[in-house]
């Protein structure tokens, strides 16, 4: 047997006739750029991420940047985030010119852990990235209390959780501004690169609007220095089919993970993915804690399973930050999961047949 980490045939396969539908209609109309598709697409991801505002954009990195922009943070600021997370997070403080500031992470959630974030607060900090890892939103009351209290801007990354929740309250919408990103493997996952920014404050929603086209408003007058950055209408055609069946896919990625942890929870080499008592995640990624982690990844491989490490440098180690005088040991959470973290198949079409192969090998190896 075969089982990739994930599978898109699995799951557009299905539903092809209707994207190539929606598509279609771009086609005839010529309207490529900012076309109706995608006003019709932020009006339903700000209703189905409960907030008032969504703008599209290119990517969920570019969602990052536009963020940042939009909140005009002074040249220099710092931005506190986690050090274990995908790149973007941290590039995109970065590229508009503010200073990365790295937190350690809870050792089971993964998420940033709040209980860290006062101690790295200067006076140059003037916002947080909170990154809702895997598809758990982090501990966001405890994070927005710490915003009020030195008045720190918050902005979700919520690129790995569309539709979770964290105390009642969608990821995405609790912060200043939320971020998604639709890349293929995402639960809502674009046929190419597509990004959005969700908001409730309607000044922030109108800069992002006018920073995704270079800043403008009207056309050819400049007052801020923005990106290229628009959401593809044919983007948004796909994305328009594929969110009726967002929550229905992520539903079934839960139930994937309830079979894993009725059936893998007796090997003791390995720990499964926690779930904060006030979260619900959508697991855009089962993640796991694994003794002889290369070792298993190699068996798994040999085996003709997919499997992938998130992530195996954290990134106040990477070399491109070296300017940040951050060391070895300085976050020892991260730099100790990046060596035990294994994520396996977790794919709403993912077959019972598929999940006990997968689970059978686990537990060869460990035997």
């Amino acid at each position: 047997m075969q089982v990739p980490l994930l599978d898109l045939h699995a799951q557009n396969d299905p539903i092809l006739d209707e994207i190539k539908a929606e598509m279609n209609k771009v086609m005839q109309s010529h309207q490529y750029i900012l076309g109706p598709q995608v006003e019709k697409l932020e009006e339903k991801i700000a209703e189905y991420c409960d907030t008032k505002y969504a703008v599209g954009c290119a990517s969920g990195t570019d969602a990052l940047v536009l963020s940042l922009k939009a909140l005009e943070l002074e040249p220099g600021s710092e931005v506190i985030t986690t050090t274990f997370t995908f790149f973007a997070t941290a590039s995109s403080i970065h590229r508009v010119g503010l200073v990365p500031k790295f937190v350690d992470v809870h050792p089971r959630t993964f998420n940033i852990d709040p209980n860290k974030i006062e101690a790295a607060i200067t006076d140059k900090t003037k916002a947080i990235i909170v990154v809702h890892l895997f598809g758990q939103p982090a501990e966001m009351d405890k994070i927005m209390k710490i915003a009020r209290k030195y008045d720190l801007k918050v902005i979700e990354d919520n690129a790995q959780g569309i539709g979770s929740k964290f105390n009642g309250k969608t990821a995405g919408s609790i912060g200043d501004v939320g971020t998604l990103s639709f890349f293929p493997s995402k639960n809502l996952g674009a046929m190419g690169d597509a990004g959005m920014c969700i908001t409730n404050n309607q000044e922030i929603a109108d800069r992002l609007r006018m920073l995704r086209v270079h800043g403008e408003n009207p056309k050819y007058f400049h007052r801020w220095v923005g990106l290229n950055s628009r959401l593809d209408t044919i983007q948004a055609a796909v994305l328009l089919v594929k969110v009726k069946y967002v929550d229905n896919w992520s539903r079934m990625r839960q139930e994937n993970a309830d079979y894993y942890y009725e059936n893998l929870e007796e090997v003791p080499q390995i720990a499964l993915p926690y779930i904060h008592h006030k979260a619900s995640s959508i697991y855009n990624q089962f993640t796991l804690i694994a003794e002889k982690r290369d070792e298993l990844i190699s068996f798994l491989k040999k085996n003709k399973i997919g499997c992938a490490v998130y992530y195996p440098k954290p990134l106040h180690l990477q070399d491109c930050f070296s300017y940040l005088n951050y060391g070895k040991g300085d976050f020892p959470i991260a730099e100790d999961l990046a060596k035990k973290v294994i994520s396996i198949p977790i794919y709403s079409e993912l077959t019972k047949k598929q999940q006990d192969y997968i689970i059978s090998k686990i537990k060869e190896f460990y035997k």
